[in-house]
C-alpha cells in the first residue's frame, strides 16, 4: 500500500497523531506496548514501510522506545533542552505536574567564581537555592540557582514548591528572563546526588551550567544542574 494523504495529512503523521492522542489522553502509559508495525499498517491501511516511518519518528522525539525482539513501548517522559523554559513549563508540555523540594536556601558570600558570572563583586552576597525537581512522583533533576541577594531580597522565604523561579522573578520583582548561555557535558552521579535522584552511584547524568539573562541583558541567574540522562535530552539541528 502507498503512503496516502487524507485532508493533506501524510499517512505516517496520522498514525503518529493517533498514538500520541492515546498517550496524552492516558489510554497508553509509560511502559505500555504500542501496536506493532504490522498491526498499524493493517489498522490504517498503509504500507509496512509507512508504519515503520511513523514509529521511527516518535522514537526520535522520545515518545516511544523500540526494544529489539520485544516491540515498541511508550517511553518514560523526557524533557528537551531546546527552549529557555522553566522546569514547570517543560513538564506541563509533557502533561505532567512539576514540583520542587527545597534542599537548601541560604545567603552566601564566599563563591567569587559564581559572583563573577553574575557580574557581582568577588564577595557579593548571593542567594543560593538548591532544589530537587520532581515530575509525577519521581526526581528528574537536582538544580542549584544563584541570584543577587541585593536584587532579590526575601527570595529565600518564597515557597517554590509548585511555582517556577522564573515566574516568581517576573511576578514579584518585574524581571523577565529571555535567553541563556549554557555549557552541557556528561558526568557520573556521586553518592549524594545518586541518593537525591534515586539512581545508582556512577549513573550517567547531564551536567548543565547556565547564565540566564534578563530582558535588559543583565546576568540574573547562575544555574548549576544535574539531570537524569534517562529523563532529559538535547536535540540539535545542524545545517551544512
Amino acid at each position: 500500500m502507498a503512503q496516502v494523504r487524507r485532508n493533506g495529512t501524510p499517512a505516517y503523521k496520522r498514525i503518529q497523531d493517533a498514538i500520541l492522542k492515546r498517550i496524552d489522553g492516558g489510554a497508553l502509559k509509560p511502559g505500555d506496548a504500542v501496536d506493532s508495525e504490522r498491526e498499524l499498517a493493517r489498522i490504517h491501511r498503509v504500507s509496512l514501510m509507512t508504519a515503520r516511518h511513523a514509529l521511527a519518528g516518535l522514537e526520535r522525539e522520545g515518545r516511544v522506545e523500540r526494544r529489539r525482539g520485544a516491540g515498541t513501548f511508550v517511553a518514560p517522559p523526557r524533557i528537551h533542552f531546546n527552549k529557555l523554559m522553566s522546569f514547570t513549563e517543560q513538564l506541563a508540555m509533557r502533561g505532567l505536574t512539576g514540583r520542587s523540594k527545597t534542599v537548601s536556601a541560604s545567603v552566601v558570600e564566599n563563591e567569587p567564581e559564581i559572583a563573577a558570572r553574575l557580574s557581582l563583586p568577588p564577595h557579593g552576597r548571593m542567594i543560593k537555592l538548591e532544589r530537587l525537581r520532581i515530575g509525577g512522583d519521581e526526581p528528574f533533576a537536582l538544580e542549584t540557582a544563584y541570584v543577587s541577594a541585593d536584587d532579590f531580597p526575601g527570595l529565600t522565604k518564597v515557597p517554590l514548591e509548585r511555582v517556577s523561579l522564573f515566574s516568581v522573578l517576573d511576578r514579584d520583582f518585574g524581571v523577565t528572563l529571555v535567553h541563556a548561555d549554557e555549557e552541557i557535558d556528561a558526568t557520573a552521579a556521586d553518592p549524594r546526588t545518586a541518593d537525591q535522584l534515586q539512581v545508582p552511584r556512577g549513573a550517567p547524568l547531564l551536567r548543565m551550567r547556565q547564565i540566564i539573562y534578563s530582558s535588559h541583558g543583565k546576568p540574573t541567574i547562575y544555574m548549576f544542574g544535574l539531570y537524569r540522562s534517562d529523563r532529559h535530552s538535547l536535540l540539535i539541528r545542524r545545517f551544512r
